[in-house]
């Protein structure tokens, strides 16, 4: 049924759903309803993260296997990261002026989202004007390490380990945050779709 819908238009049902789902997530004690911004922009990064890990397993595959196929995956996958990463970033803003009346611009982890925010767009824009599957397989390997090490070893100041969500004890909220994580990748997986068809549309122009 839902083949007779574009992916298109079923990333911003899914998204219309998150937004839904969020307005009636549980409260909690210290941050009180401004918790739900937290909740979303937590989900956000990590469909963002894992869109970019997807990106470089499937070009790593395809560097292995030569299949073009996981080459597009890879392409379509890196571009929806971006997208979400860089979404992303007005959420975290939203969720400190919200939460600690303030923007605290030099959060170190902040700074490096926005770094990586900006290399990544570039980065992409690149990609697709180079058009080459090999190149942006190898790229996106490139990025997810560069992210993983950058931010392991950056200090944590508004980000304190381990996760206070699923180390809270509150089954009502983590349940809650894993359904909110698994919308917001299936809104990643239509969007990486969208991504795919148009490179599919691009190859067949410049083919014709």
């Amino acid at each position: 049924m839902l083949k007779k819908f574009s992916p298109l238009f079923l990333f911003f049902v899914t998204v219309l759903i998150i937004a839904v789902l969020t307005l009636f997530g549980p409260e909690e004690q210290s941050l009180g309803s401004n918790v739900k911004i937290v909740y979303l922009h937590g989900a956000w990064v990590l469909a963002a993260e894992l869109a970019f890990a997807a990106a470089a397993f499937l070009g790593l595959l395809a560097l292995i296997l030569r299949r073009e196929r996981l080459h597009q995956w890879s392409a379509a996958l890196g571009r929806t990261g971006i997208v979400f990463w860089v979404t992303y970033l007005p959420l975290s803003l939203w969720a400190m002026q919200a939460n600690w009346n303030g923007l605290f611009l030099a959060e170190p982890r902040f700074r490096i989202a926005l770094t990586f925010a900006v290399v990544g767009v570039l980065l992409q824009v690149g990609l697709w004007i180079i058009d080459n599957h090999v190149l942006t397989s190898i790229a996106n390997i490139a990025f997810i390490i560069a992210l993983r090490v950058i931010f392991a070893t950056a200090a944590n100041v508004m980000h304190p380990p381990p996760s206070p969500i699923f180390n809270s004890g509150l089954w009502n909220i983590i349940i809650f945050f894993v359904m909110l994580n698994v919308f917001a990748w299936l809104a990643a997986y239509f969007l990486t779709k969208v991504f795919l068809s148009l490179a599919s549309n691009r190859s067949d122009k410049s083919i014709a």
